[in-house]
């Protein structure tokens, strides 16, 4: 019996930033910040970004296929971690907490959404 595997582009490349978030992220302990240009960056700093961008993906793929409730949260996400990211990268504390505030009303929206359906 031959099983073959079908994977759709948009799942796999929101899977793999997301992977490679994570990876960054545990890294840290063990690798010194990377050059970015004339920064050094930490990779918990890079992770933050690539999951922002995992987050911003998947509301692109979820929207694709019609699933309106998962885009809302992957693109409330996105918008929430990136405010969250900025905030202390560019010692913005007003974009830290505008970003708590996106991520608790948008949790707060997507809770009331699922308990009408």
């Amino acid at each position: 019996m031959t099983t073959t595997l079908d994977f759709e582009p948009g799942p796999v490349a929101v899977g793999t930033l997301v992977g490679l978030s994570g990876l960054l992220f545990l890294l840290t302990p063990v690798v010194e910040p990377v050059a970015v240009g004339s920064l050094r960056v930490s990779t918990v700093a890079l992770s933050a970004v690539v999951l922002t961008l995992g987050f911003t993906l998947g509301t692109v793929v979820f929207a694709r296929r019609g699933r309106r409730l998962f885009a809302i949260a992957h693109g409330v996400f996105a918008v929430a971690w990136a405010l969250l990211v900025l905030g202390p990268l560019l010692g913005r504390e007003a974009l830290l907490l505008a970003g708590v505030i996106v991520l608790v009303a948008g949790a707060g929206f997507l809770v009331s959404q699922s308990r009408e359906r």
